[in-house]
């Protein structure tokens, strides 16, 4: 057992952190038409500027990548720049922050999105269910189209590119998604991808596609230290199934293990024992997520199940948690009628404590 808690300080690849409170990447859907960060969101990440590090809302990597509505993407020169005020406002207040790279394959509808190009996947499987567009209600996800293998490394790159725009915009790092039920997680899940080439079939190839994307975003951004990846093995959203998870997201840590990265962020959801399954298989530096709460994070810090503790929905409703936890007040209740909706009502208008 350690001394260490949620508030002590922490390091992060090459980064040292205030606390060991990570800010969860959150869809906040407050960006402007053409997937451009609105000014809220300078406010937004600035107020929320004491967690260890921040993780932004999840930002597409290219038009393709887009699948929600006012999701932000971090493509063009506009995008860039409107990164670069919130980076900047956010350093000044001594915080850090990593772009959460998103892109959500199959999950999505055109309405939500500026380009007329379809959507992508492992394979030509259509996900169930429906996802919420402005300007026709809910509608039903569109059969998307498969990726060629050439295709797929044309997908590889654009993480690349997302991830040297990232670093001009003035981003500490990037984290990589391959959770949710998006596209790497796509690539992983048996029920999606049903490939015979590379990238599909066995545990070795369905890795294949993060392994490769990794790769390409260690170059970019210079160093393994200022990449991240987030997973959620065995979670269903998005109608992802992996027919064994274990095998998939052991071997997964395994052949991460040794890249050096910045961290791996481990998502908790349906299955308990899943961080600590995950665990023994990953050596370096081990973020943990899913429910935590003040106790329950210093308890997985003490124990040394991990390294640094996410926090989604408790800094949603509280802008100032690690002050709060310091010093045991109270927790405001957090809004989710306010999750998605736009405007400031339940994102930059939650006053810190008095």
């Amino acid at each position: 057992m350690s001394d260490i808690t949620l508030l002590s300080p922490g390091r992060i690849g090459g980064l040292e952190t205030r606390n060991r409170m990570m800010m969860a990447p959150m869809t906040r859907s407050r960006a402007l038409k053409g997937g451009v960060p609105s000014e809220l969101a300078i406010e937004y990440y600035t107020q929320r500027a004491s967690a260890g590090l921040i993780l932004t809302e999840g930002t597409a990597p290219s038009a393709v990548g887009l699948g929600y509505a006012r999701s932000p993407a971090i493509e063009s020169a506009e995008q860039i720049a409107a990164w670069k005020k919130i980076t900047d406002a956010v350093h000044a207040k001594g915080g850090k922050m990593f772009c959460q790279l998103m892109h959500v394959g199959r999950i999505g509808h055109n309405a939500n999105r500026y380009t007329t190009e379809p959507l992508v996947a492992p394979s030509a499987v259509k996900a169930a269910g429906q996802i919420w567009t402005d300007e026709q209600g809910m509608q039903d996800h569109p059969v998307p189209h498969a990726l060629s293998t050439s295709e797929v490394v044309k997908v590889i790159e654009e993480f690349a590119q997302a991830t040297r725009n990232a670093m001009a915009a003035g981003f500490d790092g990037v984290e990589y998604h391959c959770a949710s039920g998006y596209l790497p997680m796509q690539f992983l899940s048996t029920n999606v991808n049903q490939r015979t080439d590379q990238y599909g079939g066995s545990v070795n190839n369905r890795i294949r596609f993060v392994m490769e994307s990794l790769d390409a975003m260690i170059k970019a951004a210079g160093s393994p230290l200022k990449v991240g990846i987030k997973i959620a093995p065995s979670m269903p959203f998005n109608d992802v199934q992996d027919s064994d998870p274990t095998a998939t997201y052991t071997t997964l840590a395994q052949a991460l293990s040794p890249l050096g990265l910045g961290y791996l962020h481990v998502l908790q959801t349906v299955v308990p024992g899943t961080w600590e399954m995950v665990r023994p298989h990953y050596k370096g530096t081990y973020a943990i997520a899913g429910g935590l709460t003040q106790a329950t994070g210093d308890a997985a810090l003490k124990s040394g199940l991990a390294d640094f503790c996410v926090y989604g929905k408790l800094f949603i409703a509280n802008p100032d948690l690690p002050a709060r936890f310091a010093k045991g007040a109270e927790l405001n209740a957090w809004d989710a009628t306010t999750f998605y909706s736009p405007g400031p009502k339940g994102y930059t208008d939650i006053p810190a404590m008095a």
